[in-house]
């Protein structure tokens, strides 16, 4: 395939190359002057950040992993309850540094309800925080883990259960309780003094 040459041909960013960034949509959230609720998912956790934007580089005034729900004993993953929890501690980080609204940006991920994405919005304006994101309806049973412990019922003593839900049962966790635990997880983080460590990029 031809190389585009010449003098007037000119190189797009290498984000943008690689459907790294939509730079069309970023700069209009830019332009609200609103931080950015941006969320991420890898396979196994779930990053919410709170963003700022000054004129040479964007700050984060708030941000949370999910790897920090291993302090509660809570089972780390990409998953509904732990994208909730994620966006929960942002939410109220973001709220002790004064931030009260923010905007979504999704990146590269279609806004779905009841995705991961909608989670951790949910945690994030549980904790406080203003998002305009219309009228989504929110599981309340999906996201407290509820499904995942009606299912794990429906198999348990089963070698699909030991199989299945092995890391949760090496952390002394029962699957058919997980949406009790995720109860208790959300009090422990609500209660919980707030601390944080942020850097600017």
């Amino acid at each position: 395939m031809a190389k585009a040459t010449g003098p007037t041909y000119k190189l797009a960013f290498k984000r943008r190359r690689k459907n790294l960034t939509n730079y069309r949509k970023r700069l209009a959230l830019l332009k609200s002057k609103v931080p950015r609720l941006i969320i991420r998912k890898s396979n196994k956790s779930v990053i919410v950040q709170c963003i700022g934007f000054t004129p040479t580089h964007d700050e984060v005034l708030a941000s949370a992993n999910s790897k920090e729900l291993l302090q509660y004993k809570w089972k780390p993953s990409a998953n509904l309850p732990s994208a909730y929890l994620t966006g929960y501690i942002c939410g109220k980080r973001a709220k002790a540094v004064g931030v009260n609204s923010v905007v979504l940006d999704s990146g590269l991920h279609t806004p779905i309800v009841g995705s991961f994405l909608f989670a951790a919005v949910k945690g994030a304006k549980d904790a406080g925080l203003e998002i305009p994101v219309g009228d989504i309806s929110f599981s309340e049973d999906r996201i407290s883990g509820k499904h995942i412990a009606e299912y794990a019922k429906q198999i348990v003593g089963s070698e699909k259960y030991q199989k299945q839900f092995s890391h949760y049962i090496k952390a002394g966790i029962k699957p058919e309780e997980i949406n009790k635990f995720f109860n208790d997880i959300k009090k422990q983080i609500e209660s919980a003094p707030v601390s944080q460590k942020v850097k600017k990029q």
